[in-house]
């Protein structure tokens, strides 16, 4: 009796001690995160386009490479918990960011850009960075959704989806971070220059329509005109509402694969008796968090203060996933594909500007 009582106590101590590891964990992502988004707002930062997701990414992989000896083993359980669980939650509140009004300003013009774009992109990332640059499954969606969709956050969402290795994702947002940042600079100049032969209207829906990252379009944007700027955030927000299909589509066709190489596994094994099993359905139910948001942003049941303070404890969450990512990357893994990722990334910018220039001018012919 007292060797059992021993027994449930040392277990009841071990749990105790494996939730206040896991909860110091949470805590210590939420203070590099703060830290982090401080840094982000520097001026000189700031006017990059480089939001607090990315330092964040960065600033984690700095820290994990370097000095995560000195992080207890205990907190690892915290730093996956951001990384994976908290993730979900973030991405489902990312809605709140989107109206269906807003979509509706643009029009089928915005709204044929944006499928366009994304389907394309998609498609050639995938098929180049496999076919072509003989990356792994997993590194090429996740390449072509940050290129494709919203850079650094359709990332994390594919990444939660795939369930993909934490360095895959650091390379993605690498090219996310190096052509989106370029476009930023460059798209403002051939504007400018007349070497885009497009209007304010076919500015915003170009701009909107192939740079990655949201800020990265607001800061391109503005240097054009303040209609451009409207145009292409809207534009821009209605590639982000695509995430929602698109996530569907590819949990759906994980799933399949799965449930297809499981299938061969077993008849392989049917002599031996030994069964594999296909594992859980890879459907995103995440994503239809993510568009009851963008129902209760579009009803405006929220005021606006609350969705406000709402979007910026988002951001702050997104933050803390994109930190513990980084924490958990590891820079070898990164060298063995890195170049061939980032020339993916390279394939896919080229494809946005002469593919999304043309598909700018189609739609503006079509819909003009």
């Amino acid at each position: 009796m007292t060797t059992a009582r021993l027994t449930a106590t040392t277990a009841t101590t071990a749990e105790v001690s494996s939730a206040r590891g896991q909860l110091n964990g949470i805590l210590f992502v939420g203070l590099f995160a703060a830290a982090v988004t401080r840094i982000a707002d520097i001026p000189a930062i700031a006017g990059l386009g480089l939001s607090p997701l990315i330092v964040g990414i960065v600033a984690g992989a700095v820290y994990g490479n370097a000095l995560r000896d000195g992080m207890p083993a205990s907190w690892a359980a915290g730093v996956n918990f951001s990384a994976r669980k908290l993730l979900r939650i973030a991405v489902a509140f990312f809605g709140l960011r989107v109206s269906l009004q807003e979509i509706a300003q643009v029009g089928l013009p915005g709204l044929a850009e944006s499928v366009l774009v994304v389907l394309s992109t998609l498609v050639i990332g995938t098929w180049a960075g496999m076919k072509i640059m003989k990356l792994d499954r997993d590194t090429a969606l996740l390449t072509a959704a940050g290129s494709a969709i919203c850079g650094a956050a359709a990332v994390l969402a594919f990444e939660s989806t795939l369930q993909s290795k934490p360095h895959k994702s650091a390379m993605a947002v690498g090219s996310v971070v190096l052509f989106g940042t370029l476009s930023m600079f460059l798209y403002p100049v051939l504007f400018n220059a007349g070497w885009l032969h497009l209007d304010t209207v076919g500015a915003g829906l170009f701009f909107g329509g192939t740079i990655h990252e949201v800020a990265q379009v607001v800061g391109a944007a503005s240097n054009v005109s303040p209609e451009a700027t409207h145009i292409a955030t809207i534009v821009k927000m209605t590639r982000v509402m695509l995430l929602v299909p698109v996530l569907l589509a590819v949990g759906l066709w994980v799933n399949r694969a799965a449930r297809r190489d499981a299938s061969l596994a077993n008849s392989q094994a049917g002599a031996s008796g030994h069964q594999h099993h296909s594992g859980k359905l890879a459907v995103p139910w995440f994503a239809l968090g993510f568009l009851a948001c963008v129902a209760i942003n579009s009803l405006h049941v929220l005021p606006h203060s609350a969705t406000a303070t709402l979007n910026t404890l988002d951001t702050f969450a997104l933050t803390m996933a994109m930190t513990a990512l980084g924490i958990e990357t590891r820079i070898s893994q990164i060298r063995q594909a890195g170049p061939r990722a980032l020339t993916t990334g390279l394939i896919l910018y080229v494809w946005l500007i002469a593919g999304g220039l043309g598909i700018t001018w189609a739609v503006q012919r079509l819909f003009g």
